[in-house]
């Protein structure tokens, strides 16, 4: 499980999909780049994404599924629950 949030992921692809904003909020910096100069890979990558995020197939660089909506967390930081 990652440590990333699929709700921040899922609004970065909505709002910066096609320029890559998600892909480098999870750590996949050279994939990234490719979105951002190809536009999303012409908007086909962008729409391929949005779907994995949404069905909670989408990782991050280490190869973590994206699936945590939210976690409720102490004032310390630790985290107390999940919100799969």
């Amino acid at each position: 499980m990652s440590e990333k949030s699929r709700l921040v992921t899922l609004f970065l692809c909505i709002y910066t999909g096609i320029f890559g904003g998600h892909r480098f909020y999870v750590g996949k910096t050279g994939t990234g780049i490719l979105w951002l100069l190809t536009f999303g890979v012409f908007g086909i990558g962008f729409f391929v994404d949005l779907i994995l995020i949404i069905l909670g197939n989408f990782c991050d660089i280490k190869g973590n599924k994206v699936i945590v909506w939210m976690r409720a967390c102490d004032s310390e930081g630790k985290v107390l629950h999940y919100m799969v």
